[in-house]
């Protein structure tokens, strides 16, 4: 008994310690979709204004983020929202109507 709590233990932690700090840190900061973990750490990648030394560290977190963001897709399914200001704020990104000279877009029918 004690021999199966300690390698329960072991690998939980383990599983916490490796876990992608980019995903940790997508879903705690309110990201939506799927894989946002992912998308951060290659958007990271893509940016010329990332150092060298921050870009070492993506590569080396991108496959537990990948990993942690799998584990977490079904909650990432789960969490989409569907509020009328996300409608209308992805409407308005969809249309291009972000200035405040643009109208913006007609609201979906409920």
């Amino acid at each position: 008994m004690m021999k199966n709590t300690l390698i329960v233990s072991t690998l939980l932690s383990g599983m916490v310690l490796l876990s992608g700090c980019s995903s940790v840190m997508s879903h705690t900061g309110g990201k939506e979709g799927v894989y946002p973990g992912t998308k951060a750490s290659s958007t990271m990648l893509s940016d010329d204004n990332t150092n060298i030394g921050m870009k070492s560290l993506v590569v080396l977190d991108m496959p537990f983020t990948a990993v942690m963001d799998t584990i977490l897709l079904p909650w990432d399914m789960f969490r989409t929202d569907s509020s009328v200001k996300s409608r209308v704020e992805k409407s308005e990104k969809a249309t291009m109507a972000t200035d405040s000279i643009i109208p913006p877009a007609p609201m979906p029918g409920q």
